[in-house]
Protein backbone atom coordinates (compact mmCIF):
# COMPACT_ATOMS: atom_id res chain seq x y z
CA UNK A 1 0.00 0.00 0.00
CA UNK A 2 1.12 3.49 -0.78
CA UNK A 3 2.15 5.94 1.61
CA UNK A 4 2.08 9.50 1.36
CA UNK A 5 4.81 11.69 3.86
CA UNK A 6 3.55 15.15 4.55
CA UNK A 7 -0.29 16.47 5.45
CA UNK A 8 -2.96 16.79 2.31
CA UNK A 9 -1.88 20.06 3.25
CA UNK A 10 1.18 19.87 2.30
CA UNK A 11 -0.15 18.46 -1.20
CA UNK A 12 -2.58 20.89 -1.85
CA UNK A 13 -0.32 23.64 -1.24
CA UNK A 14 2.45 21.81 -3.26
CA UNK A 15 -0.18 21.36 -5.74
CA UNK A 16 -1.21 25.03 -6.19
CA UNK A 17 2.60 25.67 -6.61
CA UNK A 18 3.01 23.34 -9.76
CA UNK A 19 -0.50 24.94 -11.59
CA UNK A 20 0.67 27.97 -10.64
CA UNK A 21 4.00 27.36 -12.44
CA UNK A 22 2.57 25.55 -15.09
CA UNK A 23 -0.23 28.42 -15.60
CA UNK A 24 2.92 30.59 -15.53
CA UNK A 25 4.74 28.85 -18.44
CA UNK A 26 2.29 28.44 -20.76
CA UNK A 27 1.30 32.04 -20.44
CA UNK A 28 5.37 32.73 -21.24
CA UNK A 29 4.66 30.26 -24.40
CA UNK A 30 1.76 32.52 -26.18
CA UNK A 31 3.08 36.17 -24.64
CA UNK A 32 6.46 35.60 -23.55
CA UNK A 33 7.84 38.40 -21.33
CA UNK A 34 9.57 41.35 -22.34
CA UNK A 35 11.33 44.39 -21.33
CA UNK A 36 8.78 47.14 -20.20
CA UNK A 37 10.92 50.25 -21.40
CA UNK A 38 12.43 48.81 -25.03
CA UNK A 39 10.23 45.65 -25.74
CA UNK A 40 12.67 43.45 -26.04
CA UNK A 41 12.15 39.96 -24.84
CA UNK A 42 13.86 39.11 -21.16
CA UNK A 43 13.70 35.73 -19.16
CA UNK A 44 10.99 36.97 -16.57
CA UNK A 45 7.96 39.68 -17.14
CA UNK A 46 7.90 42.51 -14.87
CA UNK A 47 11.71 43.88 -14.77
CA UNK A 48 13.79 45.51 -17.29
CA UNK A 49 16.59 44.05 -19.60
CA UNK A 50 19.99 44.43 -18.79
CA UNK A 51 20.63 47.04 -21.40
CA UNK A 52 17.74 49.22 -20.16
CA UNK A 53 18.57 48.72 -16.24
CA UNK A 54 22.40 49.81 -16.94
CA UNK A 55 21.00 53.00 -18.40
CA UNK A 56 18.69 53.72 -15.07
CA UNK A 57 20.26 56.46 -13.38
CA UNK A 58 19.08 55.72 -10.51
CA UNK A 59 19.49 58.94 -7.09
CA UNK A 60 22.12 57.89 -4.74
CA UNK A 61 23.70 59.88 -1.83
CA UNK A 62 25.34 62.19 -2.01
CA UNK A 63 22.07 64.37 -2.47
CA UNK A 64 20.50 67.69 -1.27
CA UNK A 65 18.83 66.85 2.25
CA UNK A 66 15.90 68.49 1.14
CA UNK A 67 15.33 68.72 -2.60
CA UNK A 68 17.29 65.19 -3.07
CA UNK A 69 19.04 66.69 -6.31
CA UNK A 70 22.15 64.94 -6.56
CA UNK A 71 25.67 66.21 -5.76
CA UNK A 72 28.60 65.72 -7.98
CA UNK A 73 30.71 65.21 -4.99
CA UNK A 74 30.15 64.51 -1.14
CA UNK A 75 29.52 67.86 1.03
CA UNK A 76 28.87 66.05 4.00
CA UNK A 77 25.23 65.04 5.97
CA UNK A 78 22.63 67.15 5.64
CA UNK A 79 23.84 69.58 3.22
CA UNK A 80 21.44 71.60 0.61
CA UNK A 81 21.64 72.65 -2.59
CA UNK A 82 21.21 76.01 -3.93
CA UNK A 83 18.23 76.07 -5.27
CA UNK A 84 16.53 74.71 -2.02
CA UNK A 85 18.42 77.86 -0.64
CA UNK A 86 17.13 80.17 -3.20
CA UNK A 87 14.07 78.29 -3.14
CA UNK A 88 12.45 76.78 -0.02
CA UNK A 89 9.91 73.88 -0.96
CA UNK A 90 6.89 74.27 1.20
CA UNK A 91 7.00 70.31 1.92
CA UNK A 92 9.48 68.84 3.96
CA UNK A 93 12.00 66.78 2.16
CA UNK A 94 11.80 64.99 -1.32
CA UNK A 95 12.80 62.01 -2.39
CA UNK A 96 12.98 60.26 -5.98
CA UNK A 97 14.12 56.76 -7.50
CA UNK A 98 15.83 57.81 -10.36
CA UNK A 99 16.21 60.74 -13.33
CA UNK A 100 13.82 61.71 -15.00
CA UNK A 101 15.27 60.34 -18.56
CA UNK A 102 16.09 57.23 -21.05
CA UNK A 103 14.42 53.76 -19.75
CA UNK A 104 13.05 55.60 -16.46
CA UNK A 105 11.23 58.18 -19.26
CA UNK A 106 9.52 55.52 -20.91
CA UNK A 107 8.29 53.77 -17.95
CA UNK A 108 6.60 57.17 -17.16
CA UNK A 109 5.24 57.39 -20.23
CA UNK A 110 4.31 53.60 -20.80
CA UNK A 111 2.43 54.09 -17.24
CA UNK A 112 1.10 57.38 -17.82
CA UNK A 113 0.02 57.86 -21.63
CA UNK A 114 -0.36 53.97 -22.58
CA UNK A 115 -2.39 52.09 -20.13
CA UNK A 116 0.24 50.49 -18.72
CA UNK A 117 -0.98 50.00 -14.92
CA UNK A 118 1.06 46.76 -14.91
CA UNK A 119 4.40 48.96 -14.39
CA UNK A 120 2.96 50.58 -11.32
CA UNK A 121 4.22 47.77 -8.52
CA UNK A 122 7.83 47.77 -9.83
CA UNK A 123 8.32 51.62 -9.95
CA UNK A 124 6.84 51.36 -6.58
CA UNK A 125 9.48 49.29 -5.57
CA UNK A 126 11.92 51.70 -6.63
CA UNK A 127 9.81 54.61 -4.63
CA UNK A 128 9.97 52.23 -1.45
CA UNK A 129 13.95 52.19 -1.60
CA UNK A 130 14.33 55.68 -2.57
CA UNK A 131 11.72 57.30 0.26
CA UNK A 132 12.28 54.57 3.16
CA UNK A 133 13.06 57.75 5.26
CA UNK A 134 9.91 59.65 4.33
CA UNK A 135 7.73 56.35 4.47
CA UNK A 136 8.97 55.62 7.88
CA UNK A 137 8.40 58.85 8.88
CA UNK A 138 4.73 59.34 7.33
CA UNK A 139 1.08 57.93 8.33
CA UNK A 140 -0.56 57.67 5.41
CA UNK A 141 -0.09 58.34 1.84
CA UNK A 142 -1.94 60.51 -0.45
CA UNK A 143 -1.51 60.56 -4.36
CA UNK A 144 -1.27 64.14 -6.59
CA UNK A 145 -5.16 63.70 -7.62
CA UNK A 146 -6.41 64.43 -11.40
CA UNK A 147 -8.93 66.73 -12.44
CA UNK A 148 -12.47 64.66 -13.39
CA UNK A 149 -11.91 65.45 -16.80
CA UNK A 150 -8.80 64.38 -17.10
CA UNK A 151 -10.14 61.27 -15.62
CA UNK A 152 -12.46 60.77 -17.48
CA UNK A 153 -10.05 60.80 -20.86
CA UNK A 154 -7.16 58.84 -19.12
CA UNK A 155 -9.37 56.37 -16.82
CA UNK A 156 -7.25 56.25 -14.53
CA UNK A 157 -4.35 58.19 -12.14
CA UNK A 158 -1.10 57.48 -12.54
CA UNK A 159 -0.02 58.73 -9.28
CA UNK A 160 -3.10 56.92 -7.68
CA UNK A 161 -1.79 53.34 -9.04
CA UNK A 162 1.80 54.19 -7.67
CA UNK A 163 0.16 54.78 -4.48
CA UNK A 164 -1.80 51.95 -4.46
CA UNK A 165 0.97 49.96 -5.08
CA UNK A 166 3.58 51.88 -2.68
CA UNK A 167 0.54 51.26 0.25
CA UNK A 168 0.71 47.35 -0.39
CA UNK A 169 4.59 47.67 -0.07
CA UNK A 170 4.89 49.79 2.68
CA UNK A 171 2.68 48.98 4.62
CA UNK A 172 1.45 52.64 4.88
CA UNK A 173 -2.81 53.38 4.24
CA UNK A 174 -3.70 55.84 1.59
CA UNK A 175 -6.12 59.06 1.28
CA UNK A 176 -7.47 58.23 -2.35
CA UNK A 177 -10.15 61.80 -2.10
CA UNK A 178 -8.99 63.65 0.75
CA UNK A 179 -8.08 66.23 -1.79
CA UNK A 180 -9.92 67.36 -5.29
CA UNK A 181 -8.37 68.88 -8.63
CA UNK A 182 -11.27 71.58 -8.81
CA UNK A 183 -9.51 73.40 -12.52
CA UNK A 184 -8.30 71.55 -15.09
CA UNK A 185 -5.21 72.72 -15.52
CA UNK A 186 -2.72 73.38 -18.24
CA UNK A 187 -0.18 70.78 -19.06
CA UNK A 188 2.80 71.90 -16.97
CA UNK A 189 5.59 70.69 -19.73
CA UNK A 190 7.16 73.81 -21.62
CA UNK A 191 5.87 76.56 -19.03
CA UNK A 192 8.55 77.97 -16.92
CA UNK A 193 9.21 78.16 -12.41
CA UNK A 194 6.54 81.27 -12.62
CA UNK A 195 3.87 79.83 -14.94
CA UNK A 196 3.91 76.36 -13.33
CA UNK A 197 2.89 78.24 -10.11
CA UNK A 198 0.66 80.38 -11.76
CA UNK A 199 -1.05 77.32 -13.32
CA UNK A 200 -1.65 75.58 -10.38
CA UNK A 201 -2.83 78.30 -7.76
CA UNK A 202 -5.99 77.71 -6.33
CA UNK A 203 -6.68 74.10 -8.35
CA UNK A 204 -6.90 71.90 -5.08
CA UNK A 205 -8.98 71.73 -2.44
CA UNK A 206 -10.63 69.46 0.48
CA UNK A 207 -13.21 67.13 -0.31
CA UNK A 208 -15.96 67.45 2.00
CA UNK A 209 -14.57 65.43 5.31
CA UNK A 210 -11.26 65.60 4.00
CA UNK A 211 -10.23 67.91 7.06
CA UNK A 212 -10.58 65.37 9.73
CA UNK A 213 -8.29 62.54 7.16
CA UNK A 214 -5.64 65.04 7.45
CA UNK A 215 -5.46 67.19 10.60
CA UNK A 216 -2.47 65.92 12.68
CA UNK A 217 -0.98 63.47 10.48
CA UNK A 218 2.26 63.36 8.63
CA UNK A 219 1.47 63.03 4.78
CA UNK A 220 3.40 61.58 1.98
CA UNK A 221 2.11 63.21 -1.33
CA UNK A 222 3.07 60.56 -4.51
CA UNK A 223 3.33 61.66 -7.58
CA UNK A 224 5.39 60.13 -10.55
CA UNK A 225 7.42 63.05 -11.77
CA UNK A 226 8.95 66.29 -10.06
CA UNK A 227 9.97 69.11 -12.05
CA UNK A 228 9.61 72.49 -10.73
CA UNK A 229 7.72 71.47 -7.60
CA UNK A 230 4.49 73.50 -7.96
CA UNK A 231 1.78 71.09 -8.21
CA UNK A 232 3.38 69.20 -4.83
CA UNK A 233 3.76 72.70 -3.47
CA UNK A 234 0.48 73.71 -4.27
CA UNK A 235 -0.65 70.31 -2.30
CA UNK A 236 1.49 71.09 0.18
CA UNK A 237 0.43 74.49 1.28
CA UNK A 238 -3.09 73.19 1.47
CA UNK A 239 -2.48 70.23 4.08
CA UNK A 240 -0.41 72.59 5.94
CA UNK A 241 -3.56 75.29 6.18
CA UNK A 242 -5.62 72.15 6.99
CA UNK A 243 -3.34 70.93 9.96
CA UNK A 244 -0.97 68.46 9.17
CA UNK A 245 1.92 68.10 10.72
CA UNK A 246 4.66 67.14 8.56
CA UNK A 247 4.07 66.89 4.47
CA UNK A 248 7.06 65.45 2.21
CA UNK A 249 7.03 64.20 -1.16
CA UNK A 250 8.24 61.00 -3.01
CA UNK A 251 8.30 60.51 -6.74
CA UNK A 252 9.25 57.95 -9.31
CA UNK A 253 11.44 59.95 -11.30
CA UNK A 254 12.93 63.66 -11.00
CA UNK A 255 13.38 66.00 -13.74
CA UNK A 256 16.96 67.88 -13.39
CA UNK A 257 16.45 71.97 -15.05
CA UNK A 258 18.53 70.36 -18.28
CA UNK A 259 15.70 67.67 -18.79
CA UNK A 260 12.50 70.23 -18.12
Amino acid sequence: MWRVSGSWRDLGRAAKEAGGWLSRSAADLFFPPTCPACGRLTMSGGALCAGCWSQVRFIEKPYCDILGSPFSHDLGDGAVSADAIAHPPDFGRLRSACLFDGPARDLVHGLKYRDQTELAPMMALWMARAGAELIAASDVLLPVPLHRRRMLERRFNQAAELTRALSGVAGLPMLPDAVMRIRNTRHQVGLTRLGRDANVRGAFRLRDGGASQIFGRRILIVDDVYTTGATVSAIARLLARSGASEVNVLTFARALPDTI
